[in-house]
């Protein structure tokens, strides 16, 4: 276990984004047991070391059966997506970074967040990971910085809610994955007999 450095973590928040409708999936993602637990608490967990507070964002008709050991976000910016999540928080909390993870990403481990955490340069706007699957940077493994809060709603404003545009186009560190699998999305029932065979590796 990943004990925490209070240096480290203390500008860092931690943000899992679980509000996603999961149409393709077919089920809810973020309900999904990977690892003993619900994917969303799960994800959390994993957050918590390197940040001083965990929240898992998502819509307000996701409350219910919501464990209350958790924190939670709900979007004040809606039917965004991912970018309304990410905007959502880093409204809430101006002054603190907040490392995003998504909820489908069943391979994701402590390492590739230590790596992420450990390489921050908080004087961009966000520090990421290279996709290994297309190139581009990963949204949504991502320390986005305090910075980034105008630059999301300066895209917002010209309707343009992609938050990999964002990050194409801004001062972005962009990093290599030190373990390139734990970057897979699963978002169809294809994908997630991918990921269970990862797993029973």
């Amino acid at each position: 276990m990943i004990s925490k450095d209070p240096d480290m973590t203390s500008s860092i928040n931690g943000l899992v984004l679980a509000g996603g409708k999961s149409r393709r999936m077919g089920q809810a993602k973020d309900l999904l047991n990977w690892h003993g637990k619900e994917q969303r608490y799960f994800a959390a967990d994993l957050l918590a070391p390197f940040c001083s507070d965990v929240f898992i964002s998502c819509r307000q008709d996701q409350l219910e059966n919501f464990d209350p050991q958790y924190n939670v976000i709900t979007d004040t910016f809606l039917d965004m997506g991912p970018f309304g999540g990410i905007l959502s928080a880093l409204r809430a909390h101006r002054d603190k970074a907040w490392l995003v993870v998504a909820c489908d990403l069943p391979l994701l481990d402590q390492r590739s967040l230590e790596y992420l955490v450990q390489s921050r340069d908080p004087e961009k706007a966000a520090t990421t990971y290279e996709s290994p699957f297309d190139g581009l940077p990963e949204p949504l493994i991502t320390i986005w910085e305090p910075r980034s809060y105008p630059l999301l709603l300066q895209y917002w404003g010209i309707g343009n809610t992609c938050p990999r545009k964002v990050l194409i186009h801004s001062d972005t560190l962009i990093l290599k994955p030190p373990h390139p699998d734990a970057l897979m999305n699963v978002n169809t029932p294809e994908e997630a007999l991918k990921a269970q065979e990862f797993l029973k590796k």
